[in-house]
């Protein structure tokens, strides 16, 4: 098992790459502390057996909440005795983003406060808990569009570019600390709600002609979290790590 023994936070956790990473986790060993703003399905996620025998839990969170983001560290510690990892996952768009001039301004901090700032809360109250632990991982998620140029999405852009500029600037400052920092910048990824976006047609197009290894589904971003977080990955840090399909090289 290759996360035996760790206690790991996993924001945004009731989401499809949030799910995938707590049951990997699960199945790796680690013990999970599942957030969401949605409690059930922050509980779906790690599932009840792992709940009733211990080895998870679930809590509400809202990620831009500084108290509710100390609380969930406080009992995350309290519960499991430490803290070894965060996965910070928590974040997405809505429909109203767009180009810089035409986008409202609450859209614009509403996205920061999602994607940017809650990472930030997690990293500010958790790393000290890595440190105390003997050091540990932090895995921030970025995305494939903070990367490349991406049209009517200025707000998620900038704030996705922000995690990945924290994650490196992060990653120099703990790193003599045994804290690695990294990020993974996701592709199009084929969770329930992206699925639901599309018409078949339309999602097959974009596929066959931008990734060039197929679709990407949950669990390749599940796989990549696992490695980041296992001892595997001992001298990786201050990375963004594209899982893309081939996406950004093109």
């Amino acid at each position: 098992m290759r996360l035996d023994g760790k206690v790991a936070i996993v924001t945004g956790a009731g989401g499809g790459i949030g799910h995938a990473v707590c049951e990997q986790f699960l199945l790796e060993g680690a013990r999970v502390v599942a957030l969401d703003l949605n409690e059930e399905a922050a509980a779906d996620a790690v599932g009840r057996a792992a709940i009733e025998s211990g080895q998870a839990t679930a809590l509400r969170c809202d990620v831009g909440d500084s108290g509710e983001v100390q609380e969930a560290v406080r009992r995350a510690v309290a519960t499991f005795g430490s803290l070894n990892t965060l996965v910070n996952i928590a974040g997405g768009s809505t429909s109203r983003d767009a180009r810089v001039t035409d986008v409202p301004e609450d859209e614009f901090w509403s996205t920061i406060r999602r994607d940017l700032f809650g990472t930030f809360l997690f990293c500010k109250y958790g790393i000290p808990h890595l440190i105390a632990a003997g050091g540990g991982a932090v895995i921030n998620y970025t995305s494939m569009m903070a990367l490349v140029g991406s049209p009517d999405r200025d707000c998620y852009t900038s704030a996705k570019g922000g995690v990945s500029a924290l994650t490196r600037s992060m990653a120099v400052e703990y790193g003599a600390q045994g804290v690695r920092v990294n990020a993974i910048a996701p592709g199009l990824t084929m969770t329930p709600r992206v699925q639901a976006r599309y018409e078949t047609s339309e999602l097959v197009q974009e596929i066959g002609r931008r990734h060039l290894l197929g679709p990407c589904y949950p669990i390749d971003m599940a796989h990549m979290t696992v490695y980041l977080a296992s001892e595997e990955a001992r001298v990786v840090t201050g990375q963004v790590l594209p899982v893309e399909s081939g996406v950004t090289i093109q």
